[in-house]
């Protein structure tokens, strides 16, 4: 084999040898621009943390629900991440299960009597309480009226079906004491309270019990407070003048064994806020004693 040709073979392994290489190189994984900018976005997104919600559990009694509803509401939106949930019922169920160890951060009763069984429990320090509001009685009768009653005698007519609050309720301890007062006040007669009493269809749990009965026109009449009279449109409202009347008050306080105690603390400042204040008195609470 001359040079020439042994030359010509030369370069033909040259490029053969160049021509592997690059298909080498070609066979190689690439990566385009786009696939590039795509392989540097998170995959996924982890949602971001959020601050653990604290539920303070409040028991309050039933002639509160209304009123409290908007407070919790207003209370929240000025401590994000605290919500509050509520039992609400008759002031002596709600010392009863305080009593049973039921877990509860706040308690508002409606009388100084279920407050201080809580106390005995215990669970409530004895100088915790205050008083945040005040209460009176009313007579409601329904929209329509069908008996026709006016005036408070007429809560002892034969057959007129009355209904109240159980004696173990505040309520219904307030209402006896309204009877009691007529009874000997001029105008009503001696067996004022027990033609009442006769009267009676039946004793309820809550005041609130009472005022359904009285709007669904099971009821002819029922003694409730006033607080409970101005939020149903389905009833009204027959004053009791005010030497017969029973100024209730309210306590509330922070139980010693929440977990959540900075935030029931902060519960109870708001209700006594002027703006916890302003609710109650919209919703025809009266200002505690002596303010």
């Amino acid at each position: 084999m001359n040079d020439r040709v042994r030359h010509r073979w030369v370069a033909i392994a040259l490029l053969v040898f160049l021509a592997l290489a690059l298909v080498g190189c070609g066979g190689a994984q690439t990566t385009t621009p786009t696939e590039a900018a795509a392989t540097q976005l998170p995959t996924a997104t982890e949602p971001a943390e959020t601050e653990a919600e604290t539920t303070l559990t409040v028991f309050a009694a039933a002639s509160l629900t209304d009123a409290f509803g908007e407070i919790a509401t207003a209370f929240s939106a000025a401590n994000p991440g605290v919500s509050v949930a509520f039992n609400f019922a008759g002031s002596n169920q709600l010392a009863t299960q305080i009593g049973e160890g039921a877990p509860a951060d706040v308690f508002a009763s409606a009388n100084r009597k279920q407050m201080d069984a809580a106390i005995e429990t215990g669970r409530i320090d004895a100088d915790a309480p205050q008083v945040f509001v005040t209460n009176r009685l009313v007579v409601v009768v329904p929209a329509d009226n069908p008996a026709g009653i006016v005036e408070l005698t007429d809560l002892a007519q034969p057959d007129t079906v009355v209904v109240l609050a159980a004696e173990e309720v505040p309520a219904g301890q307030y209402a006896l004491e309204f009877l009691g007062k007529a009874s000997d006040a001029v105008g009503f007669g001696s067996t004022f309270g027990d033609d009442v009493l006769a009267n009676v269809v039946s004793y309820e749990e809550n005041v609130r019990s009472v005022l359904n009965k009285v709007a669904l026109g099971e009821a002819d009449a029922g003694i409730v407070y006033t607080s409970d009279a101005i939020s149903e449109p389905g009833v009204t409202t027959i004053e009791i003048p005010e030497e017969l009347n029973v100024l209730a008050e309210y306590p509330i306080a922070a139980l010693n064994d929440s977990a959540f105690g900075e935030e029931a603390a902060a519960f109870v400042a708001f209700v006594l806020s002027p703006e916890g204040q302003d609710t109650l008195a919209r919703y025809g609470f009266g200002a505690p004693s002596g303010q």
